[in-house]
């Protein structure tokens, strides 16, 4: 008998542990989705080569020399923004860079705007209209991140022929706020997002001969404006 009722007793009180376990463990409904509805995804324009001058180029005087101009033209292929319709932007244009190796070798040439772009809001993916001929060169985003720190990232090969888009996801920041491309600090919710300071191409030295030309057109950002659009309107602002 009292071997019956120590059995019943462990039954009864392994069963309570597992119900609070289980109780515990459950999500609350209220809580799924939370990031999501704190979370404002838009695609943006962060630039589109319509600005004769502003994007300039270069690269090591013992490689060979390189131009940089404005083109008409536009992908075929591109779709426009749902948000910028009716707003008549120009889009006429596209960056062309040439560059013209004095040697074969290692080497590499660099697009940069004369002042970096800052994209508002978090940042998740930048995207970008590229014509690559068809070369074995690799083109790297390059881009500076809350604290000034500068960052490449890899967008892609250009080992195809026509227009294409290459798109890079931004890395998101290390939970200590410190580390990694950082786009927000805790202690100011005025400032926040990455800047873009321009594009390297590493030349395969197998193709890096006579002469190269390469396009560019539609610089885009995916970002996340909850932030921006939920701003204190009463807030001071740093900087004096």
């Amino acid at each position: 008998m009292k071997r019956l009722l120590i059995v019943c007793v462990f039954l009864m009180s392994t069963g309570l542990l597992f119900a609070q376990q289980s109780e515990v463990g459950d999500p609350n409904p209220e809580m799924l989705g939370i990031d999501a509805a704190q979370q404002l995804l838009k695609e943006i324009s962060v630039d589109k080569f319509e600005h004769d001058g502003f994007w300039r180029s270069t690269m090591s005087s013992d490689d060979g020399y390189t131009t940089a101009r404005l083109f008409s033209g536009s992908p075929a292929a591109k779709e426009s923004i749902p948000d910028e319709e009716g707003m008549d932007i120009p889009d006429k244009y596209v960056l062309g860079a040439k560059v013209d190796f004095l040697r074969r070798g290692y080497s590499s040439f660099t697009i940069y705007p004369l002042r970096p772009i800052p994209i508002e809001g978090i940042t998740k993916t930048v995207s970008l209209w590229i014509a690559g001929r068809n070369f074995n060169h690799e083109i790297k985003l390059l881009l500076e991140d809350f604290f000034g720190r500068y960052y490449e990232l890899y967008l892609g090969r250009l080992n195809f022929q026509g227009w294409k888009k290459l798109t890079v996801a931004i890395p998101p920041q290390a939970e200590d706020g410190v580390n990694g491309v950082v786009q927000r600090n805790y202690h100011y919710n005025n400032q926040m997002g990455i800047k873009i300071i321009g594009f390297r191409i590493d030349c395969d030295p197998m193709e890096a001969y006579g002469s190269y030309y390469i396009y560019f057109d539609d610089l885009r950002a995916v970002t996340d404006l909850f932030a921006e659009n939920n701003r204190d309107a009463d807030d001071m602002v740093d900087g004096w």
